[in-house]
């Protein structure tokens, strides 16, 4: 990767979502619009440079990787390499960075944000959704709402992986027929906060079993946060998640009523013209091949409609599935809202030297 950019970036936690933005970035090439300098995580340098080389998921780094010293070296590149519990243990402004990637999942309310802001970060985005709209100044769905950043933002979220799967389906879907009422099922692979064999968790019985043997129902934040984004649907939407034992890639089952009478042929039609042109192309795909969820591996799509399994009876219940890869799509859309919201902060800087 080219070494002159025009925004510099700093990791905050470099587990799985961390790591997928940073190689997501160097995958982009040439097109990526900004660089990472830092990168802040408890682990070995022995271990940041093992797993930034080798995923169980996503396969071997497409490039060189190498540490030295306090840097983690890719393809030439020397990302610094911090180990601070806290926010306030670094001194962000002295990293000149224009932006901190919060990929923890740690933090999540407006005084955890103010954590980062003290300690001279001079803003943040959020790989998780915030605790509530008051915590933070945005929550951004690319491809949807992007366009509300100003600028004067210091603490953005970047939503959610189901977020930014259903948000784009239901604004289309809206549109184009009305939306009555919504519910949603997250048919969601394993998360590192199950255990491989049965084991405590400290505020879920049914997350104490093996995420390799059962279907797990979990509590889910969704209708709240598709709400926030989708207004108009406030109080229309329910919707519950299973974990099921895959590593990667998730779908959407959703469910609605729509305000006239439409078909199956209709809604794909719809949605297939939204995934081809428009806001949402290179955010959305369609497919009528019979798929199965790890060909969407390493897809970096928001979503992907599975045409196969559209369904409407009634004739105003609609039933669709979509795929997202639960890891890389939002990896991407980390970097898309980031690289957004700079050219905003600094607009004479958006262009390459």
């Amino acid at each position: 990767m080219p070494h002159l950019r025009p925004y510099k970036v700093a990791l905050n936690g470099y587990g799985r979502i961390g790591r997928c933005v940073l190689r997501a970035l160097f995958e982009r090439g040439a097109k990526a619009g900004f660089e990472i300098v830092a990168l802040n995580d408890l682990a070995d340098q022995a271990s940041l440079e093992y797993l930034t080389r080798f995923d169980s998921t996503h396969g071997r780094f497409p490039g060189e990787v190498k540490v030295d010293g306090d840097c983690l070296h890719i393809n030439g590149d020397c990302v610094k390499v911090m180990r601070s519990a806290t926010p306030e243990g670094i001194d962000w402004a002295a990293l000149g960075i224009d932006l901190v990637l919060e990929c923890s999942g740690a933090y999540n309310t407006r005084a955890d944000g103010q954590r980062f802001l003290d300690a001279g970060a001079p803003r943040v985005l959020f790989s998780q959704p915030m605790a509530s709209e008051a915590d933070v100044d945005a929550t951004v769905v690319y491809g949807i709402n992007q366009a509300c950043l100003t600028g004067s933002e210091r603490l953005v979220s970047n939503a959610s992986c189901t977020t930014n799967c259903g948000v784009p389906l239901l604004r289309v879907l809206d549109q184009a027929f009305g939306i009555e009422y919504v519910q949603i099922t997250t048919i969601h692979s394993a998360m590192n906060d199950q255990p491989v064999i049965d084991a405590y968790h400290h505020e879920d019985l049914r997350r104490t079993r093996s995420a390799f043997q059962s279907v797990i129902p979990v509590s889910t934040g969704l209708a709240r946060g598709i709400e926030r984004l989708l207004p108009e649907l406030a109080g229309r939407i329910q919707a519950k998640a299973v974990r099921v034992p895959t590593v990667n890639v998730s779908c959407l089952d959703i469910t609605l009523q729509t305000a006239r009478d439409t078909s199956a042929a209709e809604v794909n039609r719809v949605l297939r013209e939204a995934a081809l042109e428009g806001p949402l192309k290179g955010l959305l795909a369609y497919t009528e091949l019979p798929h199965a969820s790890c060909d969407f591996n390493h897809d970096p799509h928001s979503a992907i409609v599975d045409a196969s399994q559209t369904r409407v009876s009634g004739p105003r219940l609609v039933n669709l599935l979509a795929w997202f890869d639960n890891e890389w799509g939002f990896a991407n859309r980390m970097l898309d809202v980031a690289e957004h919201f700079l050219h905003v902060v600094h607009p004479t800087r958006n262009k390459q030297p």
